[in-house]
């Protein structure tokens, strides 16, 4: 029996630059890891800064800050007979690394530098670090003077070396490293590692979970061995949102999984594990002579055990046994995800809550039921007794310090810090009012109701007045350029009000403290892709918890919400055609985004994963499609789509420069900021549209039964 232990990983909401809260949180999660009688507690990547501190860790502070922390953690008395895995930045010899560093009472054991960054995507680490790119390389490293004078050594072990404890062998990796085709994991098992920790910072993509945890079980599967993984959990400051799911695997077996979405700031998951499994999985004679082969790392001494001696061991203690694991459909992504990174920025920001312009399509529905979901997520911890929810949620309604109250249900919160407004013109349909109103009132928003015809008129007179010149829609004779402009006043006055409703709401509504409201966007990642919006109209917002997700997947997510939030008129949602209703009814025309664009939004998709995802330029794109789309369109048709798509692809690129930070939720998204880096002046595309219409001349003159020349 004297090889069981009890280990610890943790999902950490740690918020960048939030040293003292990132402390706590550190310190809060060792408390709970040792009243579970775990031996060793592993943490997320970079859990001293937060992970998302992007050009602010080529700053000295952050490192000097980092130093002033760890030196908290190795002093404070919850942090003492436990092993602990800690991230944070260091300078080694005036470069900079991203570091595990590993600790057991007061002494700092080793500091392991990542060896593979990150840097792809939404990741910038070589902009900020250098990796360690000396395998199985260590040397002395010279601790700061505040270190030195608690731990009582002048240097420590620093580079790609594991800790040996008085049973076992430990390695860790971070992040990245699990991801690369070389994992340092494969070769650490070989060397005698038992024990693997992965720390890292990693972010939530609709339909991601399943392919990191199968790396996960993975690293184990085939050479055995028990891997720990840890991971950041909320938002910390940025676009993205790291989604937890802590791991505990033992030779390819989940044992234990935390949760991917979580108001809570600390979650520990932990499990008991048996050494003497990995061993018995190890026993191959291929293993074996693999393992003979391997080079040794160096391996630091600890003067502990992690696991009990077997007197000590009851036999009402025993290993964990394997779960289930659990996955989240793409619709309760959405409702959980967004949901939880907008809770995190309310209450982070300090305002009063959120405000939307209510248009009743279902762009600005969706975004609406997020809210709800988020509201049903706080109720839900409130009523688990969450005491950092409800300090948050008093705070955030204005509450008296010493107030007692707590909202009692969803709609009663959304009462609090919802704000809707329908903002109509002659243009808007009966039909879209309603539905607005009935969604605000489903939901409990404070909704407000009201026709801007009157500032409209205003602005065309003005401009009329100035010019002698009457613009007119197309349906009245007006050009092109006409009908576009008098859509464009119409969107960007919304935006306008909007800011004005939701700098003043809170003081008509006599909120204590006055306060104001963050503006939330509403334009999926498909019209972003397109450019079909228009430039600061209200796509223009403070935050969209929508920008990162299909057309496609919010209507999937809205049929999911209509029983699972029991809100039935989402279904009028789903049957109305999306229009933007910028234009006049009449009884040969309402304006439709799809006809508008000519293309479905389940073709934007398509065009967006070819253009990122695939990596796929015009030529390229359209020899794809003719494959995949051969039983739809003719080549030419496809040609047309094509060229349709880049065309407006190009020209309204510019506006992704200003487009609001958007929640990241789709590996196609062409968030300008870091993810999706291209020009905003493009060229015609000229030689790809000759080389594709070359060709089509060739097909088609073959299928009219001429020769190929």
């Amino acid at each position: 029996m004297g090889h069981l232990t009890t280990i610890a990983t943790c999902s950490l909401n740690q918020w960048a630059l939030d040293f003292e809260g990132n402390v706590g949180r550190i310190i809060e999660s060792v408390r709970q890891a040792k009243a579970a009688g775990a031996s060793l507690r592993v943490g997320p990547e970079l859990e001293i800064t937060g992970y998302g501190c992007l050009d602010h860790f080529l700053e000295g502070d952050t490192y000097l800050h980092s130093w002033e922390m760890l030196a908290k953690i190795l002093e404070h008395s919850e942090c003492r007979d436990i092993l602990l895995d800690i991230g944070m930045p260091v300078t080694h010899r005036n470069v900079r690394y991203n570091c595990r560093i590993i600790i057991y009472n007061k002494k700092i054991l080793l500091i392991r530098p990542k060896l593979w960054l990150a840097n792809d995507g939404n990741y910038r680490e070589m902009r900020y670090f250098s990796a360690w790119q000396r395998p199985r390389h260590v040397e002395d490293y010279y601790l700061p003077g505040m270190i030195q004078s608690i731990t009582g050594d002048e240097t420590v072990r620093f580079g790609d070396a594991v800790i040996s404890t008085q049973d076992t062998c430990l390695g860790a990796e971070t992040c990245e490293e699990l991801f690369t085709p070389r994992s340092p994991h494969i070769d650490m098992f070989l060397d005698g590692v038992e024990i693997l920790t992965n720390s890292s910072g990693s972010h939530h993509e609709l339909r991601k979970l399943d392919t990191r945890i199968e790396l996960i079980t993975e690293a184990t599967k085939k050479g055995g061995g028990i891997y720990l993984y840890a991971n950041q959990q909320g938002c910390d400051g940025d676009r993205l949102y790291y989604d937890g799911s802590a791991l505990i695997v033992v030779n390819g077996k989940v044992v234990a999984q935390g949760s991917q979405f979580s108001l809570k700031d600390v979650e520990v998951v932990t499990a008991t594990v048996d050494l003497e499994d990995v061993r018995s999985f190890r026993s191959a004679p291929s293993r074996g002579m693999q393992a003979t082969q391997s080079q040794s790392y160096e391996r630091i001494p600890a003067r502990m055990r992690l696991t009990r001696r077997g007197q000590d061991v009851g036999p009402s203690i025993r290993p964990s046994k394997e779960i289930e694991i659990r996955y989240h459909t793409p619709e309760e992504e959405i409702a959980l995800g967004p949901a939880c990174w907008l809770w995190d920025y309310l209450r982070r920001s300090k305002a009063a809550g959120f405000f939307i312009p209510l248009s009743g399509g279902i762009d600005s529905c969706a975004t609406a039921v997020i809210v709800f979901s988020m509201c049903r997520l706080v109720i839900d911890a409130v009523e688990h007794g969450n005491a950092q929810v409800i300090k948050d949620v008093r705070i955030l309604c204005s509450k008296p310090e010493d107030s007692e109250w707590v909202p009692e249900t969803p709609q009663e919160l959304c009462g609090h810090i919802f704000h809707t407004c329908f903002m109509g013109t002659t243009n808007s349909s009966p039909d879209t009012r309603a539905r607005a109103k009935t969604l605000a009132g489903d939901i409990g928003a404070y909704h407000v109701d009201l026709n801007m015809d009157g500032v409209v008129t205003s602005l065309t007179n003005m401009f009329t007045m100035v010019t002698d010149f009457k613009p007119r829609f197309l349906v009245h004779g007006g050009t092109k350029t006409e009908n576009l402009a008098l859509q464009n006043i119409q969107a960007r006055l919304r935006m306008v009000i909007a800011y004005l409703f939701a700098q003043l709401l809170p003081t008509v509504r006599k909120r204590a403290g006055g306060g104001s409201l963050l503006v939330l966007g509403s334009a999926n990642v498909d019209e972003c892709l397109r450019g079909y919006l228009t430039k600061y109209d209200c796509s223009s917002a403070d935050i969209n918890p929508i920008g990162g997700i299909s057309k496609t997947d919010l209507k999937r997510f809205i049929h999911y919400a209509t029983s699972a939030f029991s809100l039935p008129i989402l279904d009028s949602f789903l049957t109305a055609v999306p229009t933007a209703e910028l234009e006049p009814i009449t009884k040969e025309y309402v304006q439709s985004d799809e006809v508008d664009m000519g293309m479905t939004y389940d073709e934007l998709s398509v065009f967006g994963r070819l253009r990122k995802v695939n990596k796929l330029g015009i030529w390229g794109t359209w020899e794809r499609l003719c494959h995949d789309w051969y039983e739809k369109y003719t080549p030419r048709e496809i040609y047309e789509k094509t060229r349709r798509f880049f065309y407006y692809y190009a020209i309204n690129r510019h506006k992704q420069t200003v487009l609001t930070p958007s929640y990241h939720a789709e590996q196609y998204s062409p968030d300008d900021n870091r993810y999706d880096l291209r020009p905003f002046l493009y060229p015609h595309f000229s030689w790809a549209y000759k080389k594709i219409e070359a060709t089509l001349a060739r097909q088609e003159k073959l299928a009219d039964g001429g020769k190929e020349e």
